[in-house]
């Protein structure tokens, strides 16, 4: 019985050894730090890496570096000129100084959530609706400017406020809804009116194409008419002038006596017609009187 209790006993100062052991040392990851306080007092912050405390005398508390999103609920604020809108944001936030994070601020979320409510709320209450609507990247940085000089003594930077969606009034959506169609018809009308007007361009510079082209066609076929019909005419001049010259030089070799025999077929052929009156040249009695001179000499 007293070897169970001994054995009992070794045991529990084997854990309760282990368990100081372990609470003397903290692994701290590199985005982590450590506030320190011993017998209550702030000490410092520690880490990354090995950190040993005092057992029962040092106590630490764990702050997360790394950047954080902090999800702002739906809120109903009054602008400028008394529209009421629906906002929901998202706030970025770090700690940059882990000791004043934890003795500053108590519950750095609820604290960040009614600063950040109030903030919108009276930034919203010095714009107007449109404003609003239209100046969303403003809203933005005078809201994380504003919340940034609140959280800076909390050892918290703001580094971003994004708003996900404004909820404008029933009318006002309903009046955007109206906006947005009549702008989509008269994109819609313009496109329409460019097409046809491009659709006339290319219409009115394909048929001024097409008489540009049948213009020179017709010069063309016009020219060559004209170069046609000079060369015919050149072609039935040097015909003539041939025929011509084979006439002369055959009437050069042709006598008196053959001439006259020409005649006289002729005169034959003239009294073979119904006309009673003829007209002869004078040249012909003299080929008469020389035919006539040369049969008596014969």
């Amino acid at each position: 019985m007293e070897g169970f209790a001994v054995l009992m006993f070794i045991f529990l100062a084997g854990f309760a050894f282990l368990a100081v052991v372990t609470s003397m040392i903290r692994v701290v990851r590199e985005y982590e730090r450590l506030v320190m306080f011993r017998l209550g007092r702030c000490i410092g912050t520690k880490g990354p890496g090995l950190v040993f405390l005092i057992p029962f005398i040092d106590k630490a508390v764990k702050v997360d570096q790394r950047e954080q999103f902090l999800e702002i609920p739906h809120q109903v604020c009054i602008t400028k000129d008394n529209a009421p809108i629906g906002v929901d944001f998202l706030i970025y936030w770090k700690v940059v100084n882990p000791e004043f994070s934890v003795l500053q601020v108590g519950e750095f979320a609820r604290a960040s959530v009614g600063i950040a409510t109030t903030t919108l709320r009276a930034v919203i209450g010095d714009i107007s609706l449109d404003d609003v609507l239209a100046q969303r990247e403003h809203i933005n940085q005078v809201l994380r400017v504003k919340l940034d000089e609140v959280t800076e003594r909390w050892g918290v930077k703001v580094t971003a406020v994004e708003i996900r969606e404004i909820e404008p009034p029933r009318e006002v959506q309903e009046s955007m809804n109206r906006q947005m169609t009549a702008e989509r018809n008269r994109r819609a009308t313009v496109t329409e009116a460019d097409g046809k007007r491009e659709a006339a361009i290319k219409i009115a510079e394909g048929e001024k194409q097409a008489a540009i082209l049948r213009s020179e066609g017709a010069r063309q076929s016009a020219i060559l008419e004209a170069e046609g019909a000079r060369a015919a005419q050149a072609l039935r001049a040097e015909g003539f002038s041939v025929a011509l010259k084979e006439i002369w030089e055959a009437a050069s070799q042709v006598d008196a006596n053959t001439m006259t025999l020409q005649y006289f077929e002729t005169l034959k052929q003239l009294g073979t017609s119904p006309a009673t009156k003829f007209v002869f040249p004078m040249e012909f009695t003299g080929l008469l009187q020389s035919f006539v001179e040369t049969k008596k000499k014969e």
